[in-house]
């Protein structure tokens, strides 16, 4: 029911279809009637009827079933497609504002099963099958009512096959949202194949291994395919024991109604009529059953959406972003104590009591070995995890006591591995600055030696870079990078070996445009070719968590047996 409150801001809409339901339901009960009167006119039981005027008035009764009819199916379906795109809308900007280490216990493939095929079963439901399984209750409760004035023993015996149908619903419906849930989830997996796949397809092919992926697709569809038939097994018994049932229930009805008609106390017409009505009762009631497994089915996609939906936010989006900016920060930065562990692995610390300061506008350097834990250090700056001990300042204020939209309004990253968007190269260099002039942009370009290139292009800012900018060289695409970061104009940069995958041309281009980037701000750098790092004040040497060395590149690269020292020489080593 949680799910409902999406419904909501259109409850008008909701309660005018329930309205046109009603009529619709109570037209089409009207009918069985006005059949049995058809009867009696034949009989001569009611010789104030004439056999045209009945007829006509059936006819009425359809045209104001058929109006009736679209006006609930019109406003149901406006009720689902503005609610589930509410429902959408919910999801993405619960998913947008989660935490760093919820995407990494997620796979991308499975949120986008989420926010698709989850979220299109519940729509199916609102649109179409809550509406007619109201409809079905009502036919169930009103004919009843109906019956019960033509014959009550009549009524009496067909009803006593009802609690067995219940039973049976109750037992089956169980079953069914399990294996239901169980089949949605696998098709998640299914999805999450594809979505990787097709992100790392370079990587497939270079390795012939579409037929591994293929396989591996197969494999998890297979899994779809069980679950769903098993499943259906359920829903198919289910059905098919409703369907026996209700017309055993006819038989008996007839053979009950035929006796009670024998005995003198049932006319014809009213058999006939009951009849009728006990075949609208028992359609309902196997409608229900469908039905009913169809919604169990969706209550177990709702409670996936309702799981990312409760899960806590990082940052609360406000309604409209607010025009008045707040004052930038200077960029003093303070590292002290600072200790953490990942919260899936609580035993083992990767950072292990770190203490540095960084003035503002100065530059330092992380180097050291894999996994030393640089790259958590500018994680926890960006607040990506909560740290698990010491404090973090910046301008002498608490990380933790800033709001974390401001502080990271304040920080721009340029990373190794840059990923575009798909868009075009404007809108690229613009996601630092939404809203920019073109003038702003193009002068961010300039800036990152990125101009050139990009008014060689036909389209200039324009062309489209394709997804994750596969259109671009790895030069340019960093060069993008720096543009988005000028435009941005942080306090505080972070350069995640940017250049150390690039030829020694675009690394002298992409190297000028950092040097531009980087004037006046804190910077951070993280690198492993460390002939990049020499001009800047402070290099600190990390080791399995700790700062093991800190100093400029001359006073480290005389430190005899240092491990900066040693990095230099092996360096060289290989460079010769």
């Amino acid at each position: 029911m949680r799910v409902f409150r999406f419904i909501g801001p259109y409850r008008g809409y909701f309660i005018a279809g329930l309205v046109f339901l009603l009529l619709s339901t109570g037209t089409s009960l009207i009918f069985p009637k006005y059949l049995g009167n058809i009867l009696k006119v034949v009989e001569n039981q009611a010789s104030s009827l004439s056999l045209n005027q009945v007829t006509l008035a059936l006819f009425g009764l359809l045209v104001l079933q058929a109006g009736f009819s679209f006006a609930r199916v019109y406003l149901f379906s406006q009720v689902s497609e503005r609610a589930m795109a509410d429902v959408r809308r919910a999801v993405y900007k619960k998913i947008i504002t989660l935490p760093v280490f919820f995407f990494e216990q997620r796979r991308v493939g499975e949120l986008t099963s989420r926010i698709s095929s989850d979220v299109t079963q519940l729509q199916d439901v609102l649109s179409s099958t809550l509406a007619e399984f109201l409809r079905q209750i009502v036919t169930l409760i009103a004919g009843v009512a109906l019956i019960s004035f033509t014959s009550l023993k009549l009524t009496g015996f067909m009803l006593s096959t009802v609690p067995v149908i219940i039973i049976a619903a109750i037992f089956f419906g169980r079953y069914i949202r399990r294996l239901s849930r169980k089949a949605q989830d696998e098709l998640a997996q299914a999805n999450v194949v594809v979505e990787e796949t097709l992100q790392s397809v370079n990587v497939v092919k270079a390795f012939t291994n579409e037929p591994y992926e293929v396989n591996r697709y197969s494999t998890a569809l297979d899994k779809v395919v069980q679950n769903a038939l098993k499943a259906a097994t359920f829903r198919g018994t289910f059905v098919s024991f409703i369907v026996f049932a209700l017309f055993g229930g006819i038989v008996g009805v007839v053979w009950y109604g035929a006796r009670l008609m024998m005995a003198g106390e049932m006319t014809f017409s009213d058999l006939v009529t009951f009849v009728i009505y006990t075949m609208y009762i028992g359609g309902a009631v196997g409608g229900m059953g469908d039905l009913y497994a169809q919604i169990q089915r969706t209550i177990g996609a709702s409670e996936r959406i309702l799981d990312i939906l409760e899960e806590p936010s990082e940052v609360d989006l406000p309604a409209v972003e607010p025009s008045v900016k707040t004052s930038p920060l200077r960029g003093d930065i303070a590292f002290q104590d600072v200790r953490y562990s990942y919260p899936s692995r609580p035993d083992i610390e990767v950072l292990k009591g770190i203490s540095l300061d960084v003035g503002a506008g100065r530059k330092i350097a992380l180097v050291g070995q894999s996994g030393a834990g640089k790259s958590t250090i500018v994680q926890l700056l960006l607040r990506y995890y909560s740290i698990t001990g010491g404090t973090i300042t910046v301008d002498g204020r608490n990380i933790e006591e800033l709001d974390i939209r401001e502080l990271r309004r304040n920080i721009a990253v340029v990373p190794q591995e840059v990923i575009l968007f798909g868009g075009t190269i404007l809108e690229n260099i613009a996601y630092g600055k939404p809203g920019a002039t073109e003038h702003e942009v193009m002068e961010a370009a300039r800036k990152a030696n990125a101009l050139d290139f990009i008014e060689s292009f036909p389209e200039k800012f324009q062309t489209v870079v394709g997804e994750r900018g596969v259109k671009l060289s790895g030069g340019q695409r960093q060069r993008i990078a720096i543009a988005r970061a000028i435009l941005k104009n942080p306090a505080i940069l972070i350069l995640d070996e940017a250049t150390s995958s690039l030829d020694a041309e675009s690394e002298r281009l992409v190297q000028d445009a950092l040097d531009e980037l980087m004037q006046n701000r804190t910077t951070i750098i993280i690198a492993h070719r460390l002939a990049t790092i020499r001009k800047v004040d402070t290099i600190y040497v990390i080791r399995e968590g700790q700062i093991a060395e800190a100093g400029t590149h001359e006073e480290l690269s005389l430190l005899e047996e240092g491990l900066y020292a040693n990095l230099v020489k092996l360096q060289f080593e290989l460079t010769d």
